[in-house]
């Protein structure tokens, strides 16, 4: 058996070593369309800040790990997927054969049309390559401009800030990471940069990017007339998934690869997982891009599964986002903006930058936000996932949402905890 893994993030890492472990005879071809090591996105943040070096940022650290594995790794981009002959055409001219295909592509940062983003000095940073550009324009006292306030964009933001940079921050909606915090969550992180120094801008659009008039190279223009001196401008707008090679195939395309609850494709013999991968939203029963590690994990365990024969079926994946920005954790699961008839209850303490609020759909908590509140945030994951219901609990989280591990333990456990809980 031929197993073809098109892309070495952790989907596609995590698969390969599933693949070997349950299918040991196998031919298992782990492609990369960049010419490094299988890497993780999430570790360059600490590159950036001189945590780590190049090889930290490497998935598997043990030297020869995948010739142990018996893992081939190539690096090659595929152009197109002819599903119909089991081939992969690769840029390089050379094909590639399958028996089974896992897409594990990933995703790919968006470059708003804004005149003068293909200047010199503008960049995104997604990959290895881009992360030492930025390493060496990024010094200490450059003027720095990081267009958007997302959940990838804090993490930088966080970076660049502790490589004591000049940073302003133009994000375009009311609030910062607006697709996990709701405006006073995302108001209090906003409130919270400015006290460490950062300029930010909410409801700013970036009109231009200009060639700079003084010492700074560049000129970002606002919306609302300010001019932003800068050395880099970084962009990090949203991302898409990487799906543009499978034009002409078979495999069904939405936001992502479309699949099943085995990750399994329109095509039965292509599987998909990780951020190019469209599947069951776990609290909506609809289909999401999760584009997140962990869900890019589990993703790469269950196709590995349904590729070797073992079938497996997918409960969907949890929104979550966990997000440190520096030094203030916030986090958001499930429907963290709520139900369509459901209630939620709430504590706000805005002086101390904590938030919790807590979202309801009959009995059970369906979803949840909260803002430097670190103990038990995983134990509201577990409630989500469990649909456990709440009974009296519901009343008494109302009444104070920091009980949370409380309710949990009393719904989660032998009756007799719960009882002496409730007493």
């Amino acid at each position: 058996m031929q197993h073809v893994i098109v892309g070495a993030g952790p989907a596609g890492v995590v698969a390969a070593e599933s693949l070997r472990k349950l299918d040991p005879d196998s031919e298992i071809v782990l492609l990369s369309s960049e010419p490094e090591p299988p890497y993780s996105r999430m570790a360059l943040p600490y590159l950036l800040i001189d945590r780590i070096d190049d090889a930290g940022t490497h998935l598997r650290k043990s030297p020869g790990h995948f010739e142990r594995q018996r893992i081939d790794v190539r690096h090659g981009r595929v152009d197109r997927v002819d599903t119909a002959g089991n081939s992969l055409q690769l840029a390089d001219g050379s094909s590639l054969s399958y028996d089974r295909l896992l897409l594990a592509t990933g995703s790919r940062p968006l470059i708003p049309p804004v005149p003068g983003v293909d200047l010199p000095g503008v960049q995104p940073c997604w990959t290895l390559a881009e992360a030492r550009t930025l390493l060496q324009r990024a010094r200490p006292g450059a003027h720095v401009v990081l267009m958007g306030a997302g959940f990838i964009g804090c993490i930088l933001l966080e970076a660049l800030a502790l490589r004591r940079t000049h940073l302003t921050v133009v994000e375009q909606q009311d609030r910062m990471v607006p697709r996990m915090m709701d405006q006073q969550a995302g108001g209090l992180i906003k409130a919270w940069c400015q006290s460490k120094g950062v300029v930010v801008h909410t409801e700013t659009r970036v009109e231009a990017i200009e060639p700079g008039t003084g010492e700074h190279p560049l000129s970002v223009r606002l919306d609302h007339g300010a001019n932003v001196p800068a050395d880099l401008v970084i962009v990090c707008v949203g991302v898409a998934s990487n799906t543009d090679f499978l034009a002409g195939s078979d495999v069904a395309v939405g936001q992502g690869v479309l699949v099943d609850r085995h990750l399994r494709s329109s095509v039965a013999n292509v599987h998909a997982a990780g951020d190019v991968a469209e599947g069951v939203d776990f609290s909506t029963g609809s289909q999401a891009v999760h584009a997140v590690q962990p869900t890019a994990a589990d993703h790469g365990r269950i196709a590995a599964a349904n590729m070797s024969g073992r079938p497996l079926r997918y409960q969907g994946s949890v929104n979550m986002n966990v997000l440190d920005t520096l030094g203030l954790i916030s986090s958001s699961f499930g429907l963290w903006m709520g139900a369509p008839g459901g209630d939620s209850a709430e504590l706000y303490a805005p002086d101390a930058y904590r938030y919790i609020k807590l979202q309801f759909e009959e009995d059970r908590l369906v979803g949840a936000s909260a803002l430097g509140l670190t103990d038990h945030v995983g134990v509201l994951r577990g409630l989500i996932q469990s649909r456990v219901r709440l009974g009296g609990w519901k009343r008494k989280l109302v009444e104070d949402p920091t009980r949370i591990m409380e309710a949990y333990l009393a719904c989660t456990q032998p009756i007799g905890y719960n009882a002496a809980v409730m007493h």
